[in-house]
């Protein structure tokens, strides 16, 4: 390493010295998201008739490279349908802590069920929160279940953290809403 990179790095240093920060003023200021971010998981469901989209297929498990996703099937009732098709997601769990975020559960999804959202609040002490039940992931359900609990141990909204730079989250043309 010669003096030329050297002076290099140095002058990269020096640029940065004087312009301004930019740090974000959290929780007070809203974090600002890219439209493609990906978050927390969202289970959608079929606009019209509310009947859930997945299918417990687990192609989403088998294409998990984490193994943090588990789905287990069971038949559907024709008089009182959970899913359009012949069997629904019993089960369906994604542990938080092994879950790399890479989307792969997204693709592999034959019938768009699982959407990663724009959610990234998920931090907790308990082991027991970081498995997200299906229940915790259906859309409508604001917020992780840390940020739930701590919302209703205060009694006010869940709030979340993140705004949008340009562009809707993608979750939310799939019906999912957020504050």
């Amino acid at each position: 390493m010669g003096v030329l990179e050297i002076a290099k790095g140095m002058g990269v240093t020096l640029g940065k010295l004087f312009q301004k920060p930019v740090t974000v003023s959290y929780p007070e200021q809203r974090a600002t998201l890219q439209p493609r971010f990906r978050g927390r998981h969202i289970l959608t469901r079929h606009p019209g008739t509310n009947l859930e989209k997945c299918i417990g297929c687990s192609l989403c498990a088998a294409a998990c490279p984490a193994y943090a996703i588990y789905v287990e099937a069971a038949e559907n009732d024709p008089a009182a349908p959970v899913s359009p098709g012949e069997r629904y997601a019993k089960v369906y769990e994604i542990n938080m802590l092994r879950c790399i975020f890479c989307g792969m559960c997204e693709e592999a999804c034959p019938t768009g069920a699982v959407v990663l959202g724009n959610e990234f609040e998920m931090a907790d002490y308990r082991y027991r929160d970081f498995v997200y039940a299906k229940e915790d992931m259906l859309v409508g359900v604001t917020g992780s279940v840390p940020q739930r609990r701590e919302a209703t141990r205060l009694g006010k909204p869940v709030r979340l953290g993140f705004q949008l730079d340009g562009g809707q989250p993608r979750a939310e043309l799939e019906g999912v809403t957020y504050q």
